[in-house]
């Protein structure tokens, strides 16, 4: 997964950092889609394909606040906004007399149950300083967490964050002192019950997050049980963290990705069809060779990784891992996505 050095054009995605091999954007067609890709606005694929990145619910309130805030000035049609990942983004609202609606953007990510909710702010002027009233819609804690508590609104510090900093930059463009943002979600509570929020101890409504402020276009928490997705799917392509899960999506646009982390050898028994493990190399390469770290004097795979007689081990253990299961394909990949091997 390491560019050529001889590629005209190098592509660092601006929030996770990594660096797109030169035959991925070769493969792109998409000129317009490779500028929202440099932005961080989209991610690229192995296949060249583009995927679009969408706003968080954190981005999306942030939107709304601050078109508020500006709209007791003039009308408002779009707003810029700064994300916790540092990516400046402009979005679309509907805002006047201090009212604004905007609504949620999933990108190129099917499953989002929060898409296209409306979100609304009400702006006040104030004396002096910001003053957020979450309201319908937005969930609270129904206990004492180790970071909330009770009757606390389930809004994220990086949310937050881009919420009192999109608020703030309001209050400098119209030169007012302070405001008072009463923020709803009229959707937030029938939404809220098809998330993970009724299981978290977080009731009336959804969750305001975001720690980039953009959302990727996957799905991270299907509904589904590992086994069923990948029973039902024929070219799947199984990982074992949420590392290898991203590089998988990458690498194999085509395939069903699907995080089976402890559950590989149940899931590997349920594949119907071509199968990948792609992921970093320390529970893949356990699974395929419990022994691989015998008379090596490592306690992990991290430090085994850089002996040189590392990769002889490695090819070993691809070897060991044809014959348990003769269709399998093993590709190992390092925290930056470089391929360290590939059984083939």
């Amino acid at each position: 997964m390491q560019s050529s050095s001889a590629s005209p054009e190098r592509i660092i995605d601006p929030v996770t950092g990594f660096s797109y091999p030169a035959p991925w954007i070769a493969a792109c067609r998409d000129d317009a889609g490779l500028g929202l890709v440099r932005a961080g606005l989209a991610v690229l694929t192995s296949s060249g394909t583009v995927l679009r990145r969408g706003y968080t619910t954190g981005t999306t309130a942030a939107a709304s606040c601050k078109a508020a805030i500006l709209s007791l000035k003039e009308e408002t049609t779009e707003v810029s906004v700064l994300t916790p990942a540092g990516i400046r983004v402009c979005i679309p609202v509907e805002a006047a007399r201090g009212v604004a609606s905007c609504m949620k953007y999933p990108g190129d990510y099917p499953g989002d149950v929060t898409a296209g909710i409306c979100f609304l702010a009400e702006c006040t002027p104030a004396g002096e300083g910001i003053t957020l009233y979450p309201g319908e819609g937005i969930g609270r804690f129904t206990r004492d967490t180790p970071r909330n508590r009770k009757g606390d609104p389930a809004i994220s510090t990086p949310a937050l964050s881009a919420i009192l900093n999109a608020v703030q930059e309001g209050l400098e463009v119209t030169g007012l002192p302070g405001a008072s943002i009463h923020l709803r979600i009229p959707e937030g509570a029938a939404v809220a019950r098809g998330t993970l929020n009724p299981k978290l101890g977080i009731e009336g409504g959804i969750s305001v997050l975001g720690t980039t402020g953009l959302v990727e276009p996957w799905d991270d928490h299907l509904t589904e049980t590992v086994m069923e997705r990948v029973r039902t799917t024929h070219r799947v392509v199984l990982t074992t963290g949420r590392t290898g899960l991203r590089y998988a999506r990458l690498l194999f646009p085509d395939y069903e990705a699907v995080l089976a982390g402890a559950q590989l050898k149940a899931a590997l028994g349920e594949a119907r069809g071509p199968v990948i493990l792609c992921g970093l190399p320390a529970l893949i390469l356990k699974f395929l060779d419990p022994e691989i770290l015998s008379r090596t004097g490592c306690e992990t795979i991290e430090e085994f990784s850089t002996r040189p007689e590392f990769r002889a081990r490695m090819l070993l253990a691809f070897k060991k891992g044809k014959e348990k299961y003769p269709g399998l394909r093993v590709v190992i990949v390092n925290r930056d996505g470089d391929i360290l091997g590939d059984s083939g």
